[in-house]
């Protein structure tokens, strides 16, 4: 099988990264896949059961009865949960406080990441999330890391009206046991801490063209 049409983009919290794949996506008329999206459905699917997102034998079962989807508008998935969209409360307190302790579970991993895979490969994709490079799509035609410092990303998230706690989110997604946040040893780490959205979407687009994955006038 050839190697999929898939930029990878991974990162922590806040770095930017989801902003740059979808700018990155719509200048090439890819799909843009944000996997953070489909981890959220299923933190707010256990939230909505009543699952303790702390206890992990609970979300494994319970992720069993989920009917996550995504279907795809205008150049993008939309996430669903029973058919409905939620996209609108993929990032309330709530689920920002739990989505770790949730994406965490290996059960809730190993389901959504075949739903990526088939996405991914069903049309030239830009997938950002955070094991996109290292799990999902190892073999991706070329992988990013987007970084910042923690305190940029903090107030990143503040200005977005949100309230993460990066810190603790960077802790969980670093350490846990299945697909650890980190960087592939063969992606191109660009920090964006000091850099404005264009500038790492332009830096992008250079590599792709430098290493003629994408038609000079891209």
């Amino acid at each position: 099988m050839s190697a999929p049409r898939v930029i990878a983009i991974d990162g922590p919290a806040a770095s930017g990264k989801s902003s740059v794949a979808r700018e990155v996506a719509g200048r090439l008329g890819w799909l843009y896949l944000n996997t953070g999206n489909m981890y959220r459905a299923a933190t707010w699917a256990a939230l909505r059961d009543q699952v303790d997102p702390q206890d992990e034998e609970q979300v494994a079962r319970a992720a069993k009865s989920w009917n996550i989807s995504c279907t795809v508008s205008n150049g993008r998935c939309v996430v669903q949960v029973d058919g409905r969209d939620i996209e609108e409360e993929l990032n309330s307190g709530d689920v920002n406080r739990a989505v770790s302790l949730v994406s965490r579970v290996p059960a809730v991993r190993d389901r959504l990441v075949a739903m990526q895979r088939e996405l991914g490969r069903a049309q030239p994709s830009v997938v950002e999330g955070r094991d996109i490079g290292t799990v999902v799509f190892p073999g991706a035609m070329i992988k990013f890391y987007i970084d910042a410092s923690e305190e940029v990303r903090a107030r990143r998230r503040g200005l977005q009206g949100q309230a993460d706690a990066v810190r603790e989110r960077d802790r969980i997604d670093s350490t846990r046991k299945t697909a650890p946040l980190v960087a592939a040893a063969d992606a191109v780490v660009i920090d964006s801490s000091s850099l404005a959205l264009d500038e790492v979407v332009a830096r992008v687009m250079d590599e792709l063209r430098t290493r003629a994955l994408i038609p000079p006038e891209a």
